[in-house]
């Protein structure tokens, strides 16, 4: 299975692990802990969005807000929660790793990477409108477009470090040891993007993506949302996600999966 799922997947196995951090990819994929986050919510949001109207910014703010009020304790952060209190909310200036988080769906609808950007921007300026914010919901979605359309790695590698000025050179093994939490997208999305093109395979993407010890479901993810457009996510892991979902989440990522993923 490949689409959106890949982020749904890497949210739930990173969300053990957002605030027990570890440094090994040797741990439990499933556990007691794990569940959605807003991450997935968010996800679901753009992906509702995009079968109402993509084309319209008020139908995505709409969608933002009745998805994130819905859920109110996914675990946003304090100035997205002012946001969703407000009668007529205005993007916020964030540099975070909410506008990449989320992007996912808009690589599957698009027919074109023009049109993916496009897309990715519009998802990201309701809220994330600093550049930076602007450039991890780009970089994300240009990775997932291009993955899914048969670029291979390096290809992704060197548009993504031609276009955002992301260094996607270093090594995992490099970074892991001094990597923190990090909310933003100039200190975690490069790395999520690694996380990728070290993999041998998206379980693979989504170890690295925890091991880093740093936000680990938001890097999970991103990371997945990329790998799983590139390679298949394995039947049992996707199965394990989707029973973690409940009735309206899952109600949305199956209309989605059967209008823009077939």
């Amino acid at each position: 299975m490949k689409g959106i799922i890949g982020a749904i997947c890497g949210d739930i196995i990173g969300s053990s692990r957002e605030f027990r951090p570890i440094k090994t990819k040797d741990f439990k994929l499933f556990d007691g802990y794990s569940c959605f986050t807003d991450d997935t919510v968010m996800t679901l949001a753009i992906a509702s969005w995009l079968i109402k109207d993509k084309n319209s910014k008020d139908i995505l703010i709409s969608e933002i807000k009745r998805f994130g009020l819905k859920y109110p304790d996914a675990g946003y952060g304090g100035m997205f929660m002012e946001w969703l209190s407000q009668d007529n909310p205005e993007a916020y200036g964030s540099w975070a790793n909410g506008s990449a988080m989320r992007v996912s769906p808009v690589a599957w609808v698009a027919d074109s990477l023009e049109e993916a950007q496009k897309l990715a921007k519009l998802s990201a300026i309701v809220t994330h409108n600093h550049p930076e914010g602007i450039k991890g919901a780009l970089a994300t979605s240009d990775a997932i477009f291009l993955a899914r359309t048969g670029s291979n790695k390096e290809e992704i590698k060197q548009h993504i470090e031609n276009n955002y000025n992301y260094d996607l050179s270093r090594k995992l093994d490099d970074i892991r040891p001094h990597y923190k939490f990090d909310v933003s997208c100039k200190g975690s999305v490069p790395e999520s993007i690694i996380c990728f093109l070290e993999a041998e395979d998206f379980e693979d993407t989504v170890r690295n993506a925890v091991s880093l010890g740093g936000d680990a479901d938001t890097q999970a993810a991103i990371g997945g949302s990329i790998a799983s457009a590139y390679w298949d996510v394995p039947s049992k892991i996707a199965a394990k996600s989707i029973m973690h979902l409940d009735s309206n989440l899952l109600e949305v990522f199956i209309e989605f999966r059967e209008s823009f993923e077939k």
